[in-house]
């Protein structure tokens, strides 16, 4: 079967690493629910069905999942046939953790990401095959050129660690792009000591002109305010861990009300 542009598909075809993808998972005594996303024909599926998994899998491609249904029999009733973006999650997995799990498509990587954010207190790991770039930013730390918006967010609930970089000769087709499996590790502390909401608009507006010191950025909410005379609004967006734009959160979260 070949792959679909429209679905930003690239097949492994790495046995060994399909392998080591399945083993990334950590917390097996924890809960047994996995979610795998986008298994296509089911490289890494076949890892998942050996372990002691109540898995589920979503897949988009009508095509896929007749490849899935006739080839893995016991995925019977296993199966969704829909965009995950799209999939109300609680209509199959009632209020329970849960591990998510994939190669995912490039294109929506980012978007799995923000999805997997609105689901973190069922969600204690996630591991995926991601664009190279894209897993960079999402692990990497303050002062980096990567550090930016989806890396604060993610990192504010979530410990990042690479698993294995992958070369794209790995794939059918290729990818125009390197790729690395990263994994990430929920935090004990799921909240935040400032309103979340207003958190992800604080950290957009920084990164919104990242090479802008926050000064000039933070006008938008405390213009005029002699808070931007401290020297922490001389600092730029990729200066500021986690723990600052907290700080910066609440700050704002003052003036405004």
């Amino acid at each position: 079967m070949k792959a679909k542009k429209s679905y930003g598909q690239h097949f492994l075809t790495s046995e060994e690493i399909a392998r080591q993808i399945s083993q990334a998972l950590q917390a097996e005594n924890e809960y047994n629910k996995v979610l795998e996303i986008g298994p296509g024909q089911g490289m890494l599926t076949k890892y998942l069905l050996q372990k002691d998994y109540e898995l589920l899998v979503v897949e988009a491609d009508d095509d896929m999942v007749f490849y899935l249904k006739k080839h893995f029999p016991k995925l019977k009733g296993q199966i969704i046939n829909a965009d995950f973006l799209k999939v109300d999650l609680n209509l199959f997995i009632k209020n329970e953790p849960f591990a998510i799990i994939g190669n995912f498509p490039y294109n929506i990587s980012s978007q799995i990401l923000f999805k997997m954010l609105e689901y973190k207190a069922q969600v204690p790991e996630l591991v995926g095959m991601f664009q190279k770039e894209m897993a960079d930013r999402v692990i990497s730390g303050p002062g980096s050129r990567t550090y930016g918006v989806i890396s604060v967010l993610v990192q504010a609930f979530y410990e990042g660690e690479l698993i294995l970089d992958v070369d794209k000769r790995f794939f059918n087709p290729q990818p125009k792009v390197q790729s690395a499996v990263i994994r990430l590790t929920r935090k004990e502390n799921q909240k935040l000591d400032c309103n979340e909401k207003l958190f992800r608009i604080v950290v957009k507006q920084a990164f919104s002109q990242r090479r802008k010191m926050l000064r000039n950025t933070m006008k938008a909410f405390i213009k005029g305010d002699e808070l931007l005379e401290k020297g922490f609004f001389t600092k730029r967006p990729e200066q500021l861990s986690v723990e600052d734009f907290v700080q910066l959160t609440n700050w704002v979260d003052e003036r405004i009300n």
